[in-house]
């Protein structure tokens, strides 16, 4: 088999850049521009008749989850032999269910959508990474052949390198305390959850810990850190419990509304590491914050698959 050309979205040019330096493979080139009715244009300069290709792209927001699905839907149609999408972050993914009337399942709408795109010679692959709930890559078609990516290895190598081996890995709520529990296990370390208590649709109030934190390290790790609301309200508790430091892991760092900024107002958090799964982390620069690539995570899933 003959090495994959790699390609990305705009957004996602510096994850492509990173894989192709730790793996070797050839670049493939987009031109892109802007026509003045704000429509966009997308040239695929490198020849791929025949070649297996990678394109890389987060759905982070509209805007980019149809550039992903238009140059996806161009490779195909200049004849690539196989083609498989990695998607660092996948957007919606706190929509993935109904909770109300009326409300929309983004989610399943977008793995739809991606579904679509017509296979190669060879069946389409995706791969998605750390994805807020784990029923998202049965909403894509058979057609398509879905992987989920952990970036637990990355994890626990972070983990170690704040907090040595003696330390307690938190979750900020129940929901999470089984996944960060068998993390916890795999490290060798004590886990921990916090007790919550719903208030109404939107608020909560935490009620207690699960476990023994006093005068210990709690790393907390959450999938993803978007306000920060929920790692603030876990630190608080996991601090008035007796914990001696506080930090945080996450894979998909969002920061919206100034989220680093509130962790770093609170003054108990000490640290943040996370990947740059999310393009917006790598535009960010903090004191608190530590950025860890996932492209040897991207290199490891892609070289099995090449090689199966």
């Amino acid at each position: 088999m003959n090495n994959p050309i790699v390609f990305s979205t705009s957004t996602y040019r510096y994850l492509c850049d990173k894989l192709v330096q730790v793996s070797q493979w050839q670049k493939g080139h987009i031109k892109t521009k802007l026509f003045p009715d704000g429509e966009s244009y997308h040239q695929i300069q490198t020849p791929i008749r025949n070649k297996d290709i990678i394109l890389i792209g987060g759905t982070i927001d509209d805007i980019n989850t149809l550039e992903l699905y238009d140059l996806a839907h161009g490779i195909v149609q200049l004849g690539a032999r196989s083609l498989c999408i990695i998607i660092p972050y996948f957007g919606y993914a706190t929509m993935e269910r109904a909770t109300q009337p009326g409300e929309i399942v983004k989610a399943r709408n977008r793995a739809i959508l991606l579904s679509s795109i017509p296979n190669c010679s060879e069946a389409n692959s995706i791969y998605l990474l750390d994805v807020h709930s784990e029923g998202i890559p049965f909403y894509f078609t058979p057609s398509l052949r879905c992987t989920h990516m952990y970036a637990k290895e990355l994890i626990i190598q972070s983990a170690k390198e704040i907090a040595g081996s003696q330390f307690v890995l938190g979750s900020t709520d129940s929901g999470r305390a089984k996944w960060v529990e068998s993390l916890a296990s795999d490290m060798g370390v004590d886990s921990a959850f916090v007790y919550k208590k719903r208030l109404d649709s939107i608020h909560s109030k935490i009620t207690g810990v699960n476990a023994d934190v006093q005068h210990k390290t709690v790393v907390i790790y959450d999938d993803m850190i978007r306000t920060g609301g929920s790692l603030i309200n876990a630190a608080l508790a996991y601090h008035n419990a007796g914990a001696s430091r506080v930090v945080a892991i996450t894979t998909h760092g969002l920061f919206s509304n100034n989220a680093l900024d509130k962790i770093n107002n609170q003054g108990i958090i000490e640290q943040i590491i996370c990947t740059d799964s999310h393009a917006h982390s790598t535009q960010i620069q903090h004191p608190l914050l530590t950025i860890k690539s996932i492209d040897s995570i991207l290199y490891h899933y892609l070289s099995a698959h090449y090689e199966s």
